[in-house]
């Protein structure tokens, strides 16, 4: 039987190896350089490197690689041996501090959107060294940020850092100004939840759309969906846990904190949630757990699926983000306290988050914009797009109280002063949970349920970070320069529920009331990736990104023309595999399947046997779906054909969104509907029952 104590972290050279391995003196230089961002001497990186070189060669390990987040979702890799030659012809295994501190990569086939030409190829990958290193593969993997020649940012860890300064730094700035001295850090802190899919891997391989995709172009819906919830929470099928059990081993190797497993809504969806972290460790250990998830996946025969809608009709799977402002004291900055000084704080960092959500909901709403995602929002859980914030009454009477000057008298029957002295003591689980809200306080934190499953953490949580650090420093410049810090914290709280508590929604996202309602309140409704994108280019955005060095404004430009490119990317796949399978696999089916009715009839008629006359109809309704089948195809082929004529990128991904996309469903829910009345022998791909009700 594994002891999951032994096992935790074998694979990390964590903190208790670095106790072990390095010297008190290069151990607490290390630490400085962690905690304090020193600089890092090259005689104490050639002693963490030797050490390092040791423990992974002693763990098996035979390579190292700089393990890196590029800007296309995924993370990347090139691996080079320990091995160095010597004079007599053997080698010894070597690694020296300098290939620990920096790498360079050809960076040429990684997007840039424009921050260089493509013939050149020079990029860098620096060490992370507040993300432990650990080993996958027998290789030694160093997280790294990565940069191009001029020092731009390539990649997704690189502004998460900069942001993660910002919002720690004007945290620290207002606790100062509250009279705080003892705080030294702020740290975000993150747990986010991973919903996925699995299926079987002999099936999916039979469906071109899932291997070219990651979703479903076409499937009609089975006679038992998520109807009766049977699959939420239930008892988890024997070939699905040993695959969960083996994953939880894997990750727990790695030192991620999976802590939650169970059974999702739609059948075969599943979700992980780990133990909360560091938002630069959640990130990496993200990327970490969806590769390890998938690897996982293929040795049990089976494929996970990151998609954010494999299936119509069903749960699309979201990664929601939990998070939260903690200090290096213990003390969470959105746990409401049972002192007036620790309320007037809890209140003053919730009105933060209020202002930062409300005044940068385009902002945040292009964080998490991708092709996938536009399927996902709105629909069976997933949050509309438009942006509003969860707060549950109790909260939001206590703010409406606050802002009028009004006593507080809620549940637990306790005036409040509006001059924040007293607060009611607000219970950790006061409020119901709202699945159809984008961004919900939970008790202690917030909750980010709009980004999809395949979505790195790293990009919505640089912008929550640096809204957020955005106001915070407002914040703090106000009690900096206050002369009555009571006074000037009650202005700025009334002030900003006055102002923003437009964004403030506890009811039901989905209603057509809520839109209209959202309408006149003045939110923002952009409900596509080709709708979203356009607020990052904006001056408001420029404006804070840049204030709070995170992204220039060439860095901020380049990524929206990335998020464009991989829109565009992605339709135009989808687009091109809906073709390949409607004539080389729909089309024949249906027109053999048509053939075979007439010919039946044929016979029937000439043997002079009766002729059911619903059989009769059921030959000309499938004649007729058949040619409307074709004539679709055809009008999605034409579309297709006009998309070199858009040389721009953002009137490209208008015309794929508003053209593309709407000719493919077009063509989907026709052949949906002949699906439907065609034998399960003749279809030529397995059906959604078979994919979700294998295993």
């Amino acid at each position: 039987m594994t002891n999951i104590p032994d096992i935790f972290g074998d694979l990390v050279f964590g903190d208790e190896v670095m106790r072990e391995r390095l010297s008190p003196e290069i151990y607490k230089s290390l630490h400085r350089t962690i905690e304090r961002g020193k600089p890092l001497d090259i005689t104490v990186a050639n002693s963490v490197a030797a050490a390092m070189r040791d423990w992974a060669v002693e763990k098996g390990a035979t390579h190292f690689t700089h393990w890196f987040q590029p800007m296309t979702g995924i993370t990347a890799e090139k691996h080079d041996s320990f091995i160095s030659p010597q004079k007599d012809g053997k080698v010894i295994m070597e690694f020296s501090g300098k290939e620990l501190i920096k790498g360079e990569s050809d960076a040429s086939s990684f997007p840039s959107g424009g921050l260089r030409a493509t013939f050149e190829a020079r990029g860098y990958t620096a060490w992370d060294p507040t993300s432990y290193a650990f080993i996958k593969d027998r290789s030694l993997c160093i997280p790294t940020v990565f940069c191009s020649w001029g020092g731009e940012a390539l990649d997704m860890k690189t502004p998460l850092l900069r942001s993660i300064e910002s919002v720690a730094k004007e945290a620290k700035r207002v606790l100062r100004a509250l009279g705080n001295e003892e705080v030294k850090r702020v740290i975000p802190t993150v747990g986010p939840e991973q919903e996925y899919f699995l299926v079987d891997k002999q099936l999916f391989n039979k469906r071109k759309d899932l291997i070219y995709c990651g979703r479903t172009l076409f499937g009609a819906k089975p006679p038992k969906g998520q109807d009766v919830e049977h699959h939420y929470y239930g008892a988890i099928k024997p070939r699905i846990s040993a695959f969960m059990h083996d994953l939880d081993l894997e990750l727990w190797k790695l030192g991620v904190l999976a802590k939650t497993k169970h059974n999702e809504a739609a059948p075969a969806q599943h979700e992980l949630a780990p133990i909360f972290t560091t938002l630069n460790t959640a990130a990496d250990h993200n990327q970490i757990t969806m590769e390890t998830m998938k690897r996982v996946a293929e040795q049990h025969g089976l494929v996970c699926l990151l998609h954010e809608k494999p299936f119509a009709g069903v749960n699309g799977s979201g990664k929601h983000i939990n998070w939260s402002l903690s200090t290096d004291k213990g003390q969470n900055l959105f746990e409401p306290g049972k002192s007036p000084q620790e309320n007037a704080q809890f209140l003053l960092f919730l009105s933060a988050v209020i202002r930062a959500v409300d005044e940068y909901q385009d902002i945040l709403r292009a964080s998490i914009a991708s092709a996938g995602n536009d399927h996902r929002l709105g629909a069976s859980e997933a949050p509309p797009a438009i942006i509003s914030m969860f707060l549950g009454d109790e909260l939001t009477d206590i703010l409406t109280a606050m802002e009028t000057g009004e006593e507080y008298t809620g549940n637990h029957k306790t005036e409040m002063e509006i001059g924040v002295d007293v607060l009611p003591h607000f219970p950790k689980d006061a409020t119901d949970r709202n699945r159809t809200s984008p961004f919900a306080f939970t008790g202690n934190k917030f909750e980010f349920r709009m980004p999809g499953s395949a979505l790195s953490v790293a990009g919505p949580a640089t912008v929550l970070n640096t809204i957020v650090a955005d106001v915070l420093a407002d914040f703090a410049l106000r009690l900096e320069e206050s002369e009555d810090i009571n006074k000037t914290l009650n202005k700025l709280i009334r002030r900003t529920i006055r102002e923003h508590k437009r964004i403030i929604f506890n009811g039901d996202g989905y209603s057509e009331e809520w839109k209209a309602e959202a309408k006149n309140r003045g939110l923002s409704n952009l409900a596509t990736t080709v709708d979203a994108l356009p607020a990052q280019l904006s001056e408001k955005s420029v404006g804070v990104f840049s204030r709070h060095s995170v992204f220039t404004e060439k860095e901020l430009h380049s990524r929206y023309e990335i998020q464009l490119e991989g829109y565009c990317s992605t339709v135009e796949i989808e687009a091109a595999t809906m073709l390949d399978i409607a004539k080389k696999d729909i089309i024949p089916a249906v027109n053999r399947y048509v053939t075979e009715l007439s010919n039946s009839l044929a016979i029937q008629k000439k043997a002079g046997a009766r002729v059911c006359i619903g059989t009769v109809t059921e030959q000309d309704q499938l004649s007729l779906l058949f040619d409307e089948l074709y004539r679709s195809t055809i009008k999605l082929e034409e579309a297709v054909s006009c998309i070199p004529n858009y040389k721009d990128i953002y009137d490209k991904a208008e015309y794929l969104c508003n053209t593309v996309l709407v000719r493919m469903e077009t063509l989907r829910a026709t052949s949906d509907k002949i699906e439907e009345s065609t034998p399960a022998d003749m279809w030529p791909m397995p059906d959604y029952g078979e994919l979700m009700f294998s295993i």
